[in-house]
């Protein structure tokens, strides 16, 4: 057994392990292992290992467990850092506040120590569990597939090397290891939906329905996921292009489209525009593809989708941006770079803001961009007080450039990215 998670731990990270691995460690069965799997790893290639802890500051136990990890890392020499989350304010999902937390709190904590690839402990049966809560909302390929074993968020690729292994697998490794680890009480507290999908486990069993089981099927989905992906983004390319940081569909080729990679382009779209980090759901999808078909207008999570001219306009809403201000060397929209090269004082007390109906009116020749009026309103423009300076994307440059960050490329490699 300690060959073989050892093996599962390797494949993950070799042949070109990080020159430093950071790894989250709560202090549990499973982080506990991982941390000392990692160690030989690490150890034995030449990678320095980083260990992370962060307190929610939900039971008193939570500092004495992080001081347990503490201490064991400093028996094995790893730097080990604790961090406190004290943000929640009683309201809403507590487990998903948690770990959103938890990922802000890391990434932060990994860009300062130079660190862009991240250990988490995740098991089959988390993976087991992760299904069950899915398929009880009714997901489709996407959740259904799970956790992915590598994704990158927040400019950090998150690692899940153990999601092969089984919780009891890693406890027989802590026992035969003498590596002392803590139990969460919360992990028996049936207020919690994963607990009650763990639970479940149990009645499902005598079905041969199983973590490992369940596991597998979420791979397969997995790869389906894959497939669906990869059929979608070839399809963009060949029906969708990127202009003035919306999204242009083709409409007569988007029609002769599988309803799943239509739905998909969509989804991709939406998120890209909106900065968004999770799919918009399902039904809300449905109904904005549908208003489409009808000829109408819709708008979705910060977004603006309507036909003009044969093809389908996805872009931001003027209404989600237009109290947005920032000043010319911050992204604007959290997506928008604006620069000049003209370095003279003519550009002081600037502004940048959307364009809106009061700047378009401004730009005489907006009309010769090609571009339809709806989507230069939520587009970013230079002011000075109530005057337009510039507006790259309406035709009024005044040696200004507008460039969504990352390039609009990124649009299309989104496609791809989970």
């Amino acid at each position: 057994m300690p060959a073989r998670l050892t093996q599962q731990v390797a494949e993950a990270f070799l042949p070109n392990p990080p020159e430093v691995l950071g790894v989250a460690v709560s202090g549990g069965g499973d982080s506990m292992a991982l941390l000392h799997l990692l160690h030989g790893l690490c150890t034995l290639h030449g990678t320095k290992l980083r260990a992370v802890t962060v307190n929610h500051g939900l039971r008193a136990e939570a500092a004495s467990e992080a001081q347990m990890v503490h201490q064991f890392c400093a028996t094995f020499g790893i730097l080990h850092d604790t961090l406190l989350w004290d943000a929640w304010d009683g309201t809403g999902n507590l487990q998903s506040a948690a770990r959103d937390a938890r990922f802000a709190l890391m990434s932060a904590w990994a860009a300062e120590h130079g660190i862009d690839t991240f250990a988490l402990g995740h098991t089959a049966d988390d993976q087991a569990e992760t299904f069950l809560m899915r398929l009880a909302r009714r997901s489709g390929v996407n959740g259904l597939a799970g956790m992915s074993p590598r994704i990158i968020r927040e400019g950090v690729t998150w690692v899940r090397p153990l999601l092969k292994a089984s919780r009891a697998e890693l406890r027989c490794y802590l026992q035969s290891q003498s590596v002392p680890w803590t139990e969460d009480p919360s992990n028996d507290d049936t207020a919690f939906e994963r607990v009650k999908a763990r639970q479940i486990m149990e009645v499902l069993a005598p079905l041969g329905i199983d973590a490992q089981g369940l596991s597998a099927v979420a791979e397969h989905m997995a790869q389906a996921r894959t497939a669906l992906d990869w059929q979608t983004y070839l399809a963009a390319r060949d029906i969708a292009k990127v202009d003035a940081g919306a999204v242009v569909i083709c409409e007569r080729k988007l029609r002769i489209l599988p309803h799943e990679i239509q739905r998909r382009l969509f989804v991709s779209a939406v998120n890209w525009i909106s900065n968004e980090t999770y799919p918009a759901r399902h039904a809300a999808i449905t109904s904005l593809m549908q208003a489409l078909r009808k000829g109408q207008a819709a708008t979705l999570e910060g977004c603006h989708a309507c036909r003009v001219g044969g093809q389908i306009w996805v872009f931001r809403e003027h209404n989600a941006v237009k109290y947005v201000q920032t000043p010319p060397d911050e992204l604007w929209d959290a997506r928008w770079h604006l620069t000049t090269a003209d370095t003279s004082d003519n550009w002081r007390n600037v502004t940048v803001r959307a364009l809106g109906k009061e700047g378009l009116e401004q730009c005489v020749d907006w009309r010769a961009s090609g571009r339809p009026h709806a989507v230069l309103l939520s587009t970013p423009a230079v002011w000075r007080g109530d005057v337009v300076v510039a507006a790259p994307l309406a035709g009024w440059s005044q040696k200004w450039h507008a460039d969504v960050i990352g390039g609009e490329e990124t649009f299309f490699a989104a496609l791809l990215t989970h």
